[in-house]
């Protein structure tokens, strides 16, 4: 008779199915105890000035959900200072300073949506602050507020809406019965003759500046009040590899330029004078002088610059920075 529901016959057991390890990458909860070494980012920049090594050694912890960053410097004898560790996450962030011993603690998450909480403790001081920011009507105006931690007088409420924003804080007076008044800041933008005005409000000063930009030129004037500080600057591009800046400010007399040729994003040379401290200087960039060294030639970034006092030429001095990356 034959066998109607036939076993499949095996020279060795039957394979066990397939166990989803959250792929190949690490993924997943199995992939937390399968990942190895995180890879190393080491930059290390030296500037000629301070003749001080810059060093910062970082990587991603746990599929990039935190972050481990050490900073130090040291000198021609190799002398280590200032090392500090940083942890950073999502929520919580944690700077530790070896040297002093000392720990700042941040942390931000959202209780429900439209409502985020914030704080920072200063673990040696034993200070630090606490936040609350609210959405209002929509995401673009949120209400703020924050308080010292020991608190002193009432919390610092900041308003915020799509031009700008205002805070209410109170301060003490400098007087001998320290009476505590209310004080305002703020800021505010607007589009005004196609250009952008700015009104920043602070410690009883009001500056005022407006900016137009174009293609080809940028003119920003700018006044402080009550001091009646007047400043303009200047900014015209001749092409798209060549740009002058220029800014004077009326009530000093003082005045500086500055011109600009790129080449590409890895090659920029400036030059330049300040008649406040009556020098001129003039520096070339091999490497995007506001990117990073990744996007470099050679990850390495390497700047040039020859200072010229007007009054003491033979004081003139040659210095150079260079920052290198390295990927373990």
């Amino acid at each position: 008779m034959v066998d109607q529901n036939p076993q499949p016959y095996y020279l060795s057991p039957p394979p066990s199915p397939a166990v989803d390890d959250g792929g190949s990458k690490g993924g997943g909860f199995l992939g937390l105890f399968q990942m190895g070494r995180p890879k190393l980012r080491v930059t290390s920049e030296f500037d000629s000035e301070s003749s001080v090594f810059f060093n910062k050694v970082s990587c991603k912890l746990l599929d990039n959900l935190a972050k481990l960053k050490l900073t130090f410097q040291n000198d021609s004898k190799g002398e280590v200072s200032e090392p500090q560790v940083f942890l950073t996450s999502k929520f919580l962030s944690v700077q530790y300073d070896v040297e002093e011993s000392d720990a700042l603690l941040k942390a931000s998450f959202e209780i429900v949506p439209g409502l985020q909480f914030r704080a920072a403790h200063e673990v040696k001081a034993r200070q630090g602050e606490v936040a609350m920011v609210a959405d209002l009507a929509s995401p673009a105006y949120k209400l703020e507020l924050s308080s010292a931690v020991p608190a002193v007088g009432m919390p610092r409420a900041t308003l915020k809406f799509p031009l700008g924003e205002v805070s209410f804080e109170e301060k003490e007076e400098e007087e001998e019965e320290q009476k505590r008044a209310l004080s305002v800041n703020g800021i505010v933008k607007s589009h005004v003759l196609d250009g952008v005005c700015t009104a920043r409000y602070s410690e009883e000063n009001l500056e005022l500046r407006y900016a137009y930009k174009d293609e080809q030129m940028t003119l920003i004037p700018s006044i402080s009040l009550p001091s009646n500080a007047l400043s303009c600057a200047f900014k015209r591009r001749f092409s798209p590899s060549d740009k002058l800046s220029y800014l004077y400010n009326f009530d000093t007399n003082n005045w500086s330029a500055v011109y600009k040729h790129t080449v590409g994003k890895e090659y920029k040379f400036k030059a330049g004078y300040d008649a406040e401290v009556r020098l001129g200087w003039a520096s070339l960039w091999v490497g995007d002088e506001d990117g990073k060294a990744k996007t470099a030639p050679f990850k390495m970034k390497v700047q040039l610059m020859l200072q010229v006092p007007q009054d003491d030429i033979k004081s003139s001095a040659l210095m150079f920075r260079v920052k290198k990356r390295w990927d373990i």
